[in-house]
């Protein structure tokens, strides 16, 4: 990808969401353009539909999310050919439905995931693709707050703020990429591709950002949008903290994991 793309995919999501939201759904979007989906394309836990509506040009064939409002903010939106208000563990579509299903850092949220894995399986055609991304077991560790009062002795503290992040970020999981692999090779598939992305400095942006957001909170709650005013000279600081990460998003001591895998036949 060239400058002017990669500056395009940060820019629709920074101008769009908190920063430190559209910092990684931009690093996500960008993998997504290299990635083919076959058609018809099922999406794991749409939510408010933002995500898919800036990274795809065309509109995805379903979505699927637990939770009514967002599901009618996505429906707002106009970005799936149907909205379906349901649970990933049960699935309305027949066996063999789909050719692609994605899921984008959704799963970690599911505590009783390989159900919905196993359904993810069940609609997939033979040989179909399922693309999904999480957070990692780097990153309740490597998180700056932790590592901080690591640096100071306080290693109860540190365990704690790890779990009281994760606690409000909803994770239910944050798995190493081979407990990803085993729980997909127990549903039928197989891993075709995988690498980490974010590295812990960027991981950091990310941290500071939920107190930093708080405003973007207030404008959503009195406006309707997460970015009142989506201009560069008002999103400057966080393109220049965020824009550099998109050039090399991968990396060794990344702190997510993407995946690509296929339904065997």
């Amino acid at each position: 990808m060239d400058k002017q793309q990669l500056d395009d995919i940060l820019w629709r999501h920074l101008s769009s969401l908190p920063y430190f939201r559209g910092f990684l759904r931009a690093v996500e979007d960008r993998f997504y353009q290299e990635i083919d989906l076959p058609a018809p394309v099922f999406d794991l836990g749409s939510g408010d539909g933002h995500f898919a509506s800036v990274a795809f040009e065309e509109k995805l064939d379903v979505g699927l999310d637990p939770w009514v409002e967002p599901t009618l903010e996505a429906h707002g939106r106009e970005t799936y050919r149907l909205l379906v208000l349901g649970n990933g563990a049960h699935i309305p579509f027949p066996d063999g439905y789909f050719g692609s299903v994605t899921s984008t850092s959704v799963l970690e949220h599911i505590p009783d995931i390989e159900p919905v894995l196993a359904e993810a399986a069940r609609i997939l055609k033979p040989g179909g693709k399922f693309v999904f991304c999480v957070p990692n077991h780097r990153f309740p560790k490597l998180l700056w707050g932790r590592r901080f009062l690591d640096k100071l002795g306080f290693n109860r503290m540190a365990e704690a703020y790890s779990r009281f992040f994760n606690k409000i970020a909803r994770h239910a999981h944050t798995d190493s990429p081979p407990v990803w692999q085993a729980r997909l090779e127990r549903v039928g598939f197989e891993l075709v591709d995988t690498w980490d992305y974010f590295p812990p400095e960027a991981l950091t942006i990310l941290e500071w950002g939920h107190p930093l957001g708080l405003p973007s909170l207030l404008s959503k709650k009195l406006f309707g949008r997460w970015v009142l005013f989506p201009k560069r000279w008002n999103l400057a600081i966080p393109w220049r903290w965020t824009r550099k990460y998109l050039d090399d998003p991968r990396s060794e001591q990344g702190v997510c994991s993407f995946f690509i895998a296929r339904r065997k036949p």
